[in-house]
């Protein structure tokens, strides 16, 4: 992969999208909160016979009601929120929420807990900084609550007395499920996020190798197409020369349009050749040229590349091109020049049941936290003072899944003694390397 193509994969912003949800989600959510609401007051109110403030009550559901009625008339249903639109409709469903709750018994309430709902949402589906605000409007509505006037709905006859401590207690309680439900929705989501991120990002590399792997084809195509025309002009530019050959006016010109009739033919007929004499190598690869392709563009920069060959050529298993593995070990190998003092070794070897690969360097190997993470589409940039291997991220998820598709293993260790280089083994299952990709 270039120079640009990494950085346009760094900055590209995958997530941003995701992270955008359609209103009509919204909307159906707050339709589900109404129709409970309603029931739930109607059931109070009606089957129960508590008293409670009905009118009140039913103006908040109402008001909720009212701003669905006027999102789903102004918006289209596929329009997506921005994060700031979001938080303000989760905002007004929070207010709504607590207010209802504030004039049925406040902390007292056993539906005290559904204010946490509107910032759960809010951490799973929204940026950071919007959430945490919705978090401290939450919190600050719970505090309120406990202040309310209002007794819990209850029995006309028995006073329902909710201690101080036990106010604390319900205060206490809704905080930390808030703020605990709140952290792991956003970690969960997150590490979605970040996971469809990458594999989008292994898409764009895999269809770009693809890409390349398939110019030769369309320059042959494109030569054969144009063959036909390009015989014509020739035959006429040469029944032009042979009649107005003596003419001065025209010879020179003729002779010209001629000429570069030829150069034309020569250069379809050297784009055809592109399919012809080299569509064997390119198609199929032994795994010898399979790892001289892989290992030629890191040559050039002062880290030695030691190949050995634990096994010999003959028999060798010879695959199909894959633009997977060929990026796949290209990265690791990168990774491995990138770290090395001065040696990077390769060792290759297959038998009737297995193909491996063992990449090695002589640097300083893992850092045991990344060790631990290997692999993962965690987005971090290496410092360039850095010495250990804990700047892998997005490229090395990438070879890692793209070798994983193509049925390979690996494992990540360091040499041992401690210190001594980074080790990376690649193995397949030889039916796997031979089968068409």
């Amino acid at each position: 992969m270039s120079i640009a193509d990494k950085s346009s994969l760094r900055h590209a912003q995958f997530g941003d999208s995701s992270r955008r949800i359609r209103l009509q989600t919204f909307v159906r959510l707050r339709w589900l909160a109404v129709a409970g609401q309603t029931v739930t007051v109607l059931i109070v109110w009606r089957l129960l016979d508590f008293p409670l403030p009905l009118i009140e009550a039913l103006l908040l559901i109402a008001a909720l009601a009212a701003a669905n009625l006027f999102l789903s008339y102004r918006f289209s249903p596929t329009h997506r929120l921005e994060p700031t639109a979001a938080f303000a409709l989760l905002g007004f469903d929070l207010l709504q929420m607590a207010g209802l709750l504030f004039i049925t018994g406040g902390l007292a309430n056993p539906f005290a807990p559904l204010i946490c709902v509107p910032v759960i949402i809010s951490f799973a589906s929204q940026p950071l900084l919007p959430s945490l605000a919705l978090l401290a409007l939450a919190i600050v509505c719970t505090t309120a609550l406990a202040f309310t006037p209002y007794s819990v709905p209850w029995y006309p006859d028995h006073a329902l007395a909710v201690e101080p401590v036990m106010q604390v207690g319900v205060w206490c309680a809704i905080a930390s499920m808030m703020s605990f439900a709140a952290f792991y929705a956003y970690r969960v989501s997150h590490e979605a996020t970040q996971l469809a991120d990458a594999l989008a990002a292994t898409e764009l590399v895999l269809e770009r190798e693809k890409h390349l792997s398939q110019l030769d084809g369309l320059a042959a195509a494109a030569a054969h197409e144009l063959g036909t025309p390009l015989a014509t002009i020739t035959v006429v530019a040469k029944e032009m020369q042979r009649e107005l050959g003596n003419d001065e006016r025209y010879a020179e010109d003729v002779a010209l349009l001629r000429s570069q009739s030829e150069r034309c033919r020569d250069i379809l007929r050297r784009l055809t050749s592109l399919s012809t004499d080299n569509e064997e190598h390119m198609r199929r690869l032994p795994l010898s040229s399979l790892i001289e392709e892989v290992t030629a563009p890191h040559r050039q920069f002062g880290i030695e590349i030691k190949l050995i060959e634990a096994s010999s050529r003959h028999g060798e298993p010879v695959g199909n091109r894959n633009a997977g593995i060929l990026y796949g070990l290209g990265n690791l190998i990168e990774n491995a020049v990138d770290y090395a003092h001065s040696t990077v070794t390769l060792t290759v070897e297959h038998g009737a049941e297995i193909v491996a690969v063992t990449i090695e360097d002589d640097g300083q190997g893992f850092a045991p936290d990344v060790l631990l993470r290997i692999g993962e589409p965690y987005m971090s940039s290496r410092p360039a003072s850095q010495d250990r291997a804990g700047g892998l991220g997005l490229g090395l998820f990438i070879a890692k899944t793209l070798l994983e598709r193509s049925g390979a293993i690996l494992s990540f260790s360091n040499r041992q003694p401690e210190g001594s280089g980074a080790r990376v083994r690649i193995e397949w299952p030889r039916w796997r390397m031979e089968t068409d990709q």
